[in-house]
């Protein structure tokens, strides 16, 4: 799941619109980096605690020389999940979805909201390989498009560059199949 599908997700289960969810979790990235890089660590109950991790500088070596090279000292991030995500992750059955707060004020009245239909008792593989298959598919099919002008040439730039495209992506299989 990317950034916008977790937007419109977050807007689809609580009913907020598009702008405040994305708001919302713009706001929940700034609050956990700015937390977890003054030191503190940020503890979300039933989800995780979000820890800054320093490491000290050190020797390490360069992979083509073979000479020793000084690694500045830097800083990461941990997480730690907490018990319900554990909880969550292990169990069979779908996690609980979250409370809406209704239609929000400022969006239309005829608005449909999209909803994601889960599959009843669905062990976590199958129900991955559900989701995955129809994206494959539209990625497959061409796209519809209801067009009331004449479809137009594609420029000889955009075809050549997607033949390139399409033969990195034919080598890079062979090489990997080779190995």
């Amino acid at each position: 799941m990317n950034r916008t599908e977790l937007i419109d997700a977050v807007s689809g289960d609580t009913g907020l619109t598009r702008q405040q969810s994305e708001a919302a979790i713009d706001a929940i990235v700034y609050e956990i980096t700015s937390g977890v890089r003054s030191g503190s660590p940020v503890r979300i109950t039933g989800f995780g605690t979000f820890k800054l991790r320093e490491r000290q500088a050190r020797r390490g070596r360069n992979p083509q020389t073979g000479e020793p090279v000084r690694i500045k000292a830097s800083k990461g991030i941990g997480f730690t999940p907490g018990v319900k995500l554990k909880a969550d992750l292990n169990s069979r059955s779908a996690p609980a979805k979250p409370k809406s707060i209704g239609t929000p004020s400022a969006a239309p009245a005829k608005r449909a909201t999209t909803a994601r239909v889960a599959p009843a008792k669905a062990t976590t593989a199958r129900a991955a390989a559900v989701k995955k298959a129809p994206a494959k598919a539209a990625a497959k099919a061409p796209a519809k498009t209801v067009a009331k002008a004449p479809a137009k040439a594609a420029p000889a730039a955009a075809t050549r560059a997607t033949a390139k495209k399409a033969a990195t992506k034919a080598t890079a299989t062979k090489r990997a199949a080779k190995r």
